[in-house]
């Protein structure tokens, strides 16, 4: 029972800046008088993080002086965005929006009731009996956790076209006067995209033949790693928690969770003909690459994505994977690994087969 993936398309938010524009935007924001930029110079420049895209002008962030005004802007570019991933997925599939059966949407940078999905039935032309699955704090993890939950989707339901939505204003989370490390690496890292996957059941007629499919998945989370990675939600809305530790943790679980996920299949990390991971940052793909013994260019793809974009959290996995389709297809029949991790401290792990 495999899910083939028909297709992966991803969009930027509209303004594209220079690293070094926005770190000068965020000196004025976050630091107060007497602190030192040259821990924001220096924090911004350790990310490799070139050219980041926002979805508002940067002199604009500046007028969001609540919640509430920052939570309306993502509404609406959340949906606007969502709107231009899913059309174009459909479109590089051969598919209409009445063929949509389940669409799952997942951000953690806003919220909304109706929720972005619900908001997308009409403007899109979705059946009004679509299933909705609304998913808020998975992070960066939920562009693989998204496609994991397609596939647990479509084992059921073979017939079927699911779509995962993923919108990720993370420019609308930076947090002013706060020149916390935490806050001032989150600025320099993390960037407005989404992205959109249209999955289709083994039983579907499939748009492309030579699609990759799902051919299982792997959650797990880590014991005692709740305060490694997350939110704490107040008046100014999300304040980020990031432990430096983050890759430590990396380096202390993910090689043995792949090695028993593919070995399970009768694979070994050298049988891997792409690795589509997330870029949760250089010192984290760090961790990644050394923890499994892999080539430095094994991911290129990522890395080209972190420096171009930044961390898009739950998109960027989606983009990598798009990428991997466009540039690098492996031969047929080749296995393939998407991998991501994020709050809780969790990994999730998708093997692919080309």
């Amino acid at each position: 029972m495999t899910t083939s993936i028909a297709a992966v398309h991803g969009v930027l938010a509209a303004y594209r800046h220079t690293q070094q524009a926005i770190t000068d935007t965020i000196a004025g924001l976050c630091l107060r008088p007497g602190d030192d930029r040259r821990v924001l110079d220096r924090l911004h420049a350790r990310t490799t993080v070139r050219t980041r895209h926002t979805v508002l002008p940067l002199e604009q962030y500046a007028r969001l002086d609540d919640f509430s005004a920052t939570n309306d802007v993502f509404i609406r570019a959340a949906t606007d965005l969502g709107a231009q991933a899913i059309r174009g997925a459909l479109r590089a599939a051969g598919l209409r929006p009445t063929d949509i059966d389940t669409l799952l949407f997942t951000s953690v940078t806003g919220i909304a009731t109706p929720s972005i999905d619900a908001r997308l039935v009409t403007r899109l032309g979705l059946r009004e009996d679509v299933k909705r699955l609304p998913v808020f704090g998975l992070g960066c993890v939920a562009g693989a956790a998204g496609i994991a939950r397609l596939h647990d989707y479509l084992r059921g339901w073979p017939d079927h076209v699911a779509v995962l939505l993923s919108v990720e204003l993370c420019s609308l989370t930076f947090q002013r006067d706060d020149p916390s490390t935490a806050n001032l690496v989150a600025t320099g890292l993390f960037g407005d995209g989404a992205a959109a996957v249209v999955a289709c059941g083994s039983r579907h007629r499939r748009p492309r033949p030579s699609a990759p499919v799902v051919v299982a998945t792997r959650s797990r989370l880590y014991p005692d790693t709740e305060r490694a990675m997350g939110w704490e939600i107040g008046a100014s809305g999300f304040r980020v928690v990031l432990d430096p530790a983050v890759p430590d943790v990396v380096r202390r679980h993910l090689a043995d969770d792949v090695h028993n996920f593919l070995g399970e299949h009768g694979l070994k990390p050298k049988d891997i003909a792409a690795w589509v991971c997330h870029p949760g940052g250089p010192k984290i793909l760090q961790a990644v690459t050394d923890s499994l013994d892999l080539a430095e260019e094994a991911l290129t793809l990522t890395r080209r994505h972190l420096e171009d974009v930044g961390n898009l959290s739950s998109s960027s996995v989606l983009h990598v994977l798009r990428d991997t389709l466009a540039e690098r297809r492996p031969p047929p029949g080749s296995p393939g690994l998407l991998l991501a991790m994020g709050p809780g401290f969790c990994s999730e792990l998708v093997l692919l087969r080309w």
